[in-house]
């Protein structure tokens, strides 16, 4: 089975070996256009059976603890529609689901460290808040890739979110190469 581990930024990887037998690895670099774009171009090119995406999440008002959370769908809490409605895209779905039980995740291209951006996410049904999930999840689908995704709990996306994602961000990578482990022994 030939695999290909995603992840949106270089820090996340520092607990991960440079080789990982069975996965090729993607670094997309972070935000919904370069995810988009780095996913689209690894999976036009080679056919993969999974897509493994690994990386760090805000907590949403304490909606989870820390850990690690598979993610079931997410959603886009700095879209909006015609009419106004945060969430809804022109002419994307309003969510994107993995086929997986587990939460959902709100994706922006923003990095989440205020209580204003927070409650906005909550009202959306979100337990984390990320900036790729949501692409991923989309373009996987449209190449009928099965994708499976796997998120740390970095910070509570709430004020100083931005330092605490720089201190948790090691622990975070070594705890997701630990379950990749565990998960798919190697």
């Amino acid at each position: 089975m030939r695999r290909l581990l995603v992840v949106a930024h270089r820090d996340e990887l520092t607990g991960f070996p440079d080789h990982i037998p069975g996965f090729d690895i993607l670094l997309t670099g972070p935000g919904k256009l370069p995810a988009a774009h780095e996913l689209t171009r690894a999976l036009d090119r080679s056919p993969y059976d999974e897509v493994v995406v690994v990386g760090t999440a805000g907590a949403v008002a304490g909606a989870v603890g820390p850990g690690i959370y598979e993610i079931a769908d997410a959603v886009q809490h700095d879209v909006f529609d015609l009419a106004g409605v945060r969430g809804r895209h022109l002419s994307m779905p309003e969510r994107v689901e993995t086929g997986r039980e587990g939460v959902r995740i709100a994706t922006g291209d923003v990095f989440v460290d205020d209580a204003d951006a927070v409650a906005v996410i909550r009202s959306l049904g979100a337990q984390l808040v990320d900036m790729e999930t949501y692409v991923y999840i989309w373009v996987a689908e449209r190449f009928g890739v099965p994708i499976r995704v796997l998120k740390a709990v970095s910070d509570d996306a709430q004020d100083g979110a931005t330092t605490g994602w720089d201190d948790a961000v090691a622990a975070c990578s070594a705890a997701l190469y630990a379950r990749i482990r565990a998960d798919y022994g190697v």
